[in-house]
């Protein structure tokens, strides 16, 4: 019996340890984002993972988006509880947060993550602001979200912070 208690003592003791350890720090370059973007579909919405990462409790990912002029203005929500922080990169646009989608349609799986989304081509009341390079904007999990114009084609970073670790790590 002291031997099992022991054993567990000890397996205790290294679970701890290695929760406690800390976690590596990753790196994306501006020239790998660069890249990546470049290489992105340059004909319709591209938003794809460069890095996910487990940072110890939660997924951290780091997304490329290029969105040419011509894409259909569209919304959505992602039910989810990882919110989106964008960092634009080029381009301008009018990007609407809150309020509720225009006749969402029926939910679909994410592309994103494990997750469904709502889709819509609009959103009804809520806040719109001007997004231009070096901007940057805080998208909680659940609040719907979509452009409502865009000025010529717009390159943008969004990193999603996922507590409930529903995006894929790539």
């Amino acid at each position: 019996m002291r031997k099992i208690f022991v054993g567990i003592f000890v397996l205790l003791i290294a679970s701890s340890a290695k929760a406690q350890t800390p976690v590596a720090a990753t790196d994306i370059t501006a020239a790998q984002v660069q890249a990546f973007i470049k290489g992105a579909p340059q004909d319709r919405n591209s938003d794809r993972p460069i890095r996910v990462i487990d940072v110890g409790g939660y997924h951290v990912g780091v997304f490329g988006v290029f969105r040419p002029k011509v894409a259909p203005i569209t919304a959505s929500v992602h039910q989810t509880a990882a919110s989106e922080t964008y960092v634009m990169l080029e381009g301008a646009g009018v990007l609407v947060t809150g309020g509720k989608l225009k006749e969402p349609v029926k939910p679909r799986p994410s592309t994103l993550g494990d997750w469904t989304d709502l889709g819509s081509d609009g959103i009804e009341g809520g806040v719109s602001r001007r997004l231009s390079k070096g901007d940057v904007v805080i998208i909680p999990g659940g609040v719907p979200h979509g452009w409502a114009s865009v000025e010529g084609d717009v390159t943008y970073l969004i990193v999603r912070s996922d507590p409930d670790k529903k995006i894929s790590l790539k």
